[in-house]
Parts: structure tokens; C-alpha cells; sequence
């Protein structure tokens, strides 16, 4: 399945031939991330909801979105128990937050890039060395995200100093889901500081330069974009009709690039808020399904390494 996109919701299932089934499981709750030596900080903890009974549990290192200024692990958990009831363990990523006085004025202060992707690549550390401890396979990581956690997300994947930093490489992560995210910083930049709208014109000092920082280069050196040509990680790339724009970015750069193993899903009937409620809430969902199906046929697909 490769440069495929997808439009018609009856097209989605068949393609993986996804057998819906669902198994129990438990949870952990508030488990830090850091180093044991370190100061507890709760916004850098996960929660983990682990399938009982199943062999070869593939983990999905799941990051929520909140423009990097107010992501809460714990709205994840509705999307992070349906996908676990499917036999994938799931990790709900918290990381450090930016200021945001473009939503609430008391909110100044916060972290500045790297900062968030740093804790993600922590937490992926963490959970490859804790795999044995809680019976997920180290083999078979995935990491995804909505919105700004898709950035993060496809960010981890793709500038691989993150991940070295803490001992690992891009190749223990077996796919990325990134849904609904901007991945060319300068782009969204650009959109903010060319808006007609005055509330929007100042989001590009408030929030953009806030966030990445405040040059350019800064705003470059975020972006998934900027290392189109390192990716090496299977990716299912999926977008909705409020931010379709920088998902056909990034596709139409990902089609130049010699790396051929992704595929992107249009959801053309739901906006940006529409999805997420989606993936999370409906009993049934076809996207969630096209999800859980990416990890199950990649996870078979794996090489697993000698133990």
C-alpha cells in the first residue's frame, strides 16, 4: 500500500481486512517518564492501557493535540482504550506545554521547541526500555498523534537526533500515524501572519513565534518537512477538511521524495474537531479501524530482532 489515497469511506476496511474483536485490559495510570532520579513533573507522564492475553502486543505511543499549549494525556484515553480492545497497547504521551495568551491571557508561561519533542523521545525511551516490565513488544513501537502531536509525531520519525539523543535510533519505530497536523512551520507561519483577520495576524508573534521561536530558521529546524528525504519509517498520513492544506504539503513533498513507503487518507466529510470526536467516541469508526489495521499489517510485516 504504497502513495495510496483514499477517499470513499467503504474503501477503508477491505483494504486491511481488519477482523473486529475485543479484549480486555488494564490500565496505568500517572506513570513518569523521567529519569528515577529526577523531579516528578506530571506533565511529563503517560498512561498506558495494555491488552490481556495477547501475543506479540504491538504498542502505539499516542500524542493528543492542543496547539503544544494545552495537550491532556488523559482526553486521549476514550481513542487509546478502543484501540486497546483491539489487542494494541496504547501509551497517552504528556509532554511540556508552551504559553498559549492567545487563548487564556494568564497562560505566559511555558516551553519553547525542542522541548516538546524531546519529552516524546524520552517517553518512547522509556517504554522501549520498560517493554518486558508491562508485555509489549519492543519490536513492534508505533507512534501517532492528532494535530500538533502529529508534528511531534512525524517530527520524532524523521530528524533522528531526538531519539539518539537518548540512546535509540528512528528504526525502533515500526510506523507513524500522524493525523491532522502542519508540517512545515514556516508555512504555518505564513498562514497566521497573512490572515485578514487581527486575531489571527497577532497568533503569528502569540502562538507560531511562542512555540518555534522567533526566526524563520527556528521554524525550519521544527519542521517534518525540512527532513522529507530522511524518512525511513512506514507512514500513514491522514488529514481532515479544516487543515486539508498542510497534509497536501507535506504529501505533494513526500511524492518527490525517493522513500515510497506511506499512504494518505483524505477525510473529506469531517472537520478538524469532527475526527478527533470520531477516532475517540464512536463506537464504531472506520478511521479508527484504518488505523488499528496500519499497526496489524505492519506489525506482521516487522522483521523482529534477535533477543
Amino acid at each position: 500500500m504504497r502513495n495510496a489515497i483514499f477517499f470513499m469511506l467503504g474503501m477503508l476496511l477491505p483494504l486491511y481486512g481488519l477482523v473486529a474483536q475485543s479484549v480486555t485490559y488494564k490500565e496505568v495510570q500517572d506513570v513518569s517518564y523521567l529519569p528515577e532520579n529526577a523531579e516528578v513533573d506530571s506533565l511529563r507522564m503517560l498512561n498506558l492501557v495494555l491488552p490481556q492475553s495477547v501475543d506479540t502486543l504491538p504498542l502505539f505511543v499516542w500524542i493528543g493535540g492542543g496547539a503544544w499549549s494545552y495537550v491532556d494525556r488523559s482526553m486521549e484515553m476514550d481513542f487509546a482504550r478502543k484501540v486497546a480492545r483491539e489487542g494494541i497497547a496504547v501509551a497517552s504521551v504528556g509532554h511540556r506545554l508552551s504559553s498559549a495568551v492567545w487563548q487564556d491571557s494568564s497562560l505566559t508561561a511555558g516551553v519553547r521547541h525542542p522541548a516538546h519533542v524531546q519529552d516524546i523521545a524520552q517517553a518512547v525511551a522509556w517504554l522501549y526500555n520498560h517493554a518486558g516490565e508491562y508485555g509489549y513488544s519492543k519490536d513492534h513501537i508505533f507512534i501517532g498523534g492528532y494535530s500538533s502531536g502529529a508534528h511531534l509525531a512525524a517530527l520524532l520519525s524523521m530528524d533522528e537526533q531526538y531519539l539518539t539523543e537518548v540512546g535509540l535510533s528512528t528504526d525502533v519505530l515500526k510506523g507513524v500515524i500522524p493525523v491532522a497536523g502542519a508540517y512545515d512551520i514556516v508555512d504555518y507561519y505564513h498562514v497566521f501572519l497573512n490572515s485578514e483577520s487581527k486575531a489571527s495576524n497577532a497568533m503569528a508573534d502569540t502562538h507560531v513565534k511562542a512555540v518555534f521561536g522567533e526566526t524563520e530558521a527556528d521554524m525550519q529546524a521544527a519542521s517534518p518537512m525540512t527532513y522529507i528525504d530522511r524518512l525511513s519509517t512506514p507512514m500513514l498520513l491522514i488529514s481532515e477538511s479544516d487543515l486539508y492544506n498542510y497534509t497536501e504539503l507535506f504529501e505533494d513533498k513526500l511524492r518527490e521524495a525517493e522513500f515510497d513507503d506511506w499512504s494518505v487518507l483524505h477525510v473529506r466529510e469531517l472537520g478538524h474537531s469532527g475526527l478527533w470526536k470520531d477516532l475517540s467516541y464512536n463506537t464504531q469508526s472506520a478511521y479508527r479501524d484504518f488505523i488499528i489495521g496500519f499497526i496489524k499489517a505492519q506489525s506482521q510485516s516487522a522483521p523482529v530482532k534477535p533477543s
